[in-house]
């Protein structure tokens, strides 16, 4: 259960959420005024080249291990800030977008077509997003819908990569 506190940034802060609000904003980039999501997105390019040298297996228990990270990082942050899922946290789109290049081999084109693909899912919200999004709360409702739009991108991904266009 998420707890809320006025404003993280009343009062003095302790090295553990520090480090919660350093991996939930994605070392920053989330702290970006325009396009927070956008901007926290290419926080996963460096995950996502790391996933390319890992076995099929590996990459499985590194994803769970990001998603489930991800939900108590973002939980966690959520109460820290003080409001229901801002948009300062984009480790949900850091999890999400290493999700929508798994089905893929990893290069600069497949990954560039993965970032719109889950930028739109992720923006556009469509049924299967937008259930999540509305039936969890807290570190999940945070998640778990760029989860869902993560699986949506990875699906047209494969399906490009298939018909050849990349």
């Amino acid at each position: 259960m998420t707890v809320y506190r006025p404003s993280y940034t009343k009062h003095r802060m302790s090295t553990s959420e520090k480090l919660i609000l350093a991996a939930a904003t994605g070392l920053g980039l989330g702290k970006i005024p325009l396009a927070p999501g956008t901007f926290g997105t290419l926080a996963a390019i460096p995950l996502i080249w790391l996933m390319d040298g890992m076995s099929q297996g590996k990459t499985g228990f590194f994803l769970v291990s990001l998603i489930l990270l991800a939900v108590y990082v973002a939980d966690k942050a959520e109460g820290i800030i003080g409001k229901k899922d801002p948009g300062s946290i984009v480790i949900d789109e850091i999890a999400g977008f290493c999700v929508t290049m798994t089905l893929v081999p990893i290069n600069w084109a497949s990954i560039l077509l993965g970032f719109f693909a889950f930028r739109i899912f992720d923006i556009l919200k469509p049924a299967p997003v937008k259930y999540f999004e509305n039936k969890f709360s807290g570190g999940a409702g945070i998640v778990l819908d760029d989860i869902m739009a993560g699986v949506l991108a990875a699906l047209v991904l494969k399906f490009l990569y298939i018909c050849g266009l990349f």
